[in-house]
């Protein structure tokens, strides 16, 4: 596949140099701009190569191209199950299953996310690594967002930095919240002594999960999910703190329920599309392994 080429018009603001252009026109972050010029990009002005300090004016044409992209050695294509409801030559959303990381840790250098994105590259003939615009734990299913290349990673990781991409989640809870919608405020703090656990402190980062509560039996609650803020294991410590714990969290909760991992999925996520400025909305159904929990409750109003 050849390296991908962005060209566009300059119309507004000359003359200007090529630098301050892309930087401050086109969002190009510092750190691309120098692999571009170190590591096998190009700009051209009018067709002709240039220089960051080129001066460009009104109605000149600037084109950009990536450079080539390797994985790391250390993360081996494998095939993988998972699902790909969108995709464009840009990014694509990914249905990361509950049982998968994200990415491979030491202990686990096999079996995530990037693993099986790398090996559906190869078979794609796609030269590129994988960029995670957003993380989902391990044990959390649903939709994450994978950016193609470099610049599609800058621009969709500044838009959600900027509150531009929507994630919404479903959580299954143990118990029955007295609140049917609400808002928990609590800030978030490691847990002293573990480098995993996290806890509900006065010296923790601000943590704000909005719910609302779906779906009810006599013992389980269905809850739909939006984050304010986005601090590690956020909704599985909020929830444990009011005394609502996620079916199946061994960390956070006492018994699995039959789950094996943590009842928490990504439905539904929206945002802009930054190339073509389309709004996209990408839904996900529940889990096959909630049918049991879900199939016995009745519906809020």
């Amino acid at each position: 596949m050849s390296n991908l080429t962005f060209s566009w018009r300059v119309d507004e603001g000359a003359p200007l140099l090529l630098r301050t252009f892309l930087r401050e026109k086109k969002q190009v972050s510092k750190r691309l701009l120098a692999a571009v010029k170190f590591k096998g990009g190009l700009l051209r002005v009018n067709e002709i190569e240039a220089t960051v300090r080129h001066v460009v004016k009104t109605g000149d044409l600037v084109t950009m191209v990536l450079p080539p992209e390797s994985p790391s050695p250390s993360l081996q294509p494998e095939q993988l199950l998972f699902g790909i409801p969108y995709e464009d030559e840009h990014m694509l959303v990914a249905d990361k299953p509950g049982h998968m990381a994200t990415i491979p840790s030491r202990d686990r250098p096999g079996g995530s996310l990037a693993n099986g994105v790398l090996h559906y590259y190869k078979q794609q003939q796609l030269q590129a690594t994988f960029h995670a615009v957003n993380r989902l734990d391990r044990g959390t299913s649903g939709l994450l967002i994978v950016a193609k290349h470099r610049y599609a990673h800058d621009l969709l990781s500044r838009l959600q930095q900027k509150g531009g991409v929507k994630r919404c989640y479903k959580a299954l809870v143990t118990g029955v919240l007295s609140e049917k919608v609400g808002i928990i405020d609590a800030p978030i703090d490691r847990k002293p002594g573990s480098i995993i656990e996290r806890e509900v402190g006065p010296g923790g980062k601000s943590a704000i999960t909005h719910y609302k509560v779906e779906a009810e039996s006599n013992t389980h609650s269905l809850v739909s999910l939006q984050l304010e803020t986005g601090r590690t294991h956020q909704i599985r410590v909020h929830f444990a703190y009011i005394g609502h714990p996620l079916v199946g969290d061994g960390l956070y909760g006492d018994h699995d329920e039959g789950l094996s991992h943590q009842a928490l999925h990504c439905d539904h996520v929206a945002f802009t599309h930054p190339f073509t400025d389309e709004v996209l909305y990408v839904e996900k159904s529940l889990p096959k392994e909630w049918r049991p929990f879900v199939e016995c409750m009745h519906p809020i109003h």
